[in-house]
């Protein structure tokens, strides 16, 4: 029997908006810090991907170290919703920093980048760990998970688009010429904006369903369960290799429209497109509840593969609207897969106290580190082949650059959705549905 509904809208508004909050600044972050650093602040792409390696590197302990953090943390507002409070200002403030050029030699600019990047890694992960961790402890009623699980995406996904689109109008607006003005002055409205919607998420959102006896267990047992736990390493593993794909194709974009079709103003206009993840948003709640989330998903999957070949074959004969009609297709896609993630690592958490262990912070960490590698991974991929292949900043590039562009923007994220796909279908749904019921 179905349990009943445990929120009201104003809760599920607000953790919605908790993950709109953290795109304002985490889009800035992956669509445009490479471009930033290397054609702004003027890093070398070479020491950007350094820098990007060892950031990842970073965040993968960090994730593993909030996660445990959030297990361990006893308070009288819960395991994960303190983070909200306790982590939202510095997240800000790191921001803000992260697009701050000061005039330093070019050692002491890597130093700055390093220190602020880093930090904002950590501090990222804060507050966007709990935001995965706190979903499964507000309820218990499977249809209600979902509802909240695509209430937060709709709202992460418009805000991604907002960001895509907005971003390089505003740089241009507060900057009036100066790009470094532009985006710090940007970052300091999308963080303020930020700071007010993850404290109100604090306010807002409850934690209702937390076992005290599951709660806190030994480090072996958790490592047992996560053994057992297949089908959170599946989704893990899905998560890591969607985030690598659109970190590739997000930091190749601006590179694209610049280098190749020479109209960097498109990129806004491209980016427009990307809205239609919201369409594959809504889709989930009959979706899922109609086919379930595995086969949801895999047809989400299935669709970002065919936007996807559509942009791939736009990019060879260099035709814009079949671009266009690429990525809008490919969008929809996307947001059936994203707005899948976190319902479905909700349900491995669930699962994970039927193997006797309610370890929500360790299992949600899954989210971050596949983030933060798959950004990593990414950021390190298109910054290395941009280094190997001659880049220079504000250049015509040359054939190899040209050619490189071309394949991180389209062939290789083709690649990563197929193996997507497969990975996906050894999901098992059926038993772990009813392990739940």
């Amino acid at each position: 029997m179905q349990t009943p509904w445990q929120t009201k809208w104003p809760e599920r508004i607000s953790y919605g908006m908790s993950d709109a909050a953290d795109n304002l600044v985490f889009q800035m972050m992956t669509t445009y810090l490479l471009f930033f650093y290397t054609d702004v602040y003027g890093l070398s792409a070479s020491s950007v991907a350094i820098l990007f390696i060892v950031a990842r590197l970073a965040d993968v302990v960090e994730s593993l170290i909030i996660g445990l953090m959030i297990d361990h943390t006893h308070s009288r507002w819960g395991k994960s919703r303190p983070f909200f409070l306790w982590y939202a200002l510095p997240y800000v403030v790191f921001a803000i920093l992260t697009f701050v050029t000061p005039p330093f030699h070019a050692t002491g600019k890597l130093i700055w980048a390093y220190v602020t990047y880093l930090g904002l890694g950590f501090f990222y992960t804060a507050v966007n760990l709990p935001i995965t961790s706190i979903l499964p402890t507000m309820t218990h009623n499977d249809q209600e998970m979902t509802l909240l699980g695509v209430i937060r995406q709709f709202g992460g996904s418009a805000v991604q688009i907002i960001v895509a689109v907005f971003t390089l109008p505003l740089v241009a607006f507060f900057g009036r010429g100066n790009q470094q003005k532009g985006f710090l002055l940007t970052i300091v409205v999308f963080g303020g904006i930020s700071l007010v919607l993850i404290w109100n998420a604090f306010w807002q959102v409850r934690e209702r369903f937390t076992d005290p006896q599951r709660s806190h267990q030994s480090w072996r047992a958790v490592g047992r369960m996560l053994r057992q736990n297949q089908p959170w390493l599946i989704i893990s593993a899905v998560i890591l290799l969607y985030w690598l794909t659109t970190a590739i194709k997000n930091q190749t974009t601006i590179y694209y429209f610049k280098y190749l079709l020479h109209n960097q103003d498109l990129v806004p206009i491209a980016n427009s497109f990307t809205f239609a993840a919201l369409i594959g948003v809504v889709l989930i709640v009959h979706a899922a509840g109609h086919w379930g989330k595995k086969r949801t998903m895999l047809g989400g999957i299935a669709l970002a593969i065919i936007g996807q070949l559509i942009l791939s074959l736009g990019t060879t004969v260099t035709h814009l609207t079949t671009i266009f009609v690429g990525i809008f297709i490919n969008s929809i896609g996307n947001g059936l897969i994203i707005g899948l993630v976190s319902i479905m690592i909700a349900d491995t958490i669930r699962y994970g106290a039927t193997l006797g262990i309610q370890a929500e912070g360790i299992l949600a960490s899954t989210d971050d580190f596949g983030v933060n590698v798959g950004l990593g991974l990414g950021g390190l991929i298109t910054a290395g082949l941009f280094h190997l292949s001659g880049y220079v900043a504000n250049h015509g590039q040359n054939l190899a650059t040209r050619h490189m562009i071309i394949l991180n923007y389209a062939w290789l994220p083709l690649l990563l959705y197929v193996a997507m796909l497969i990975i996906l279908l050894f999901y098992d749904e059926r038993r772990m549905q009813a392990a739940l019921a």
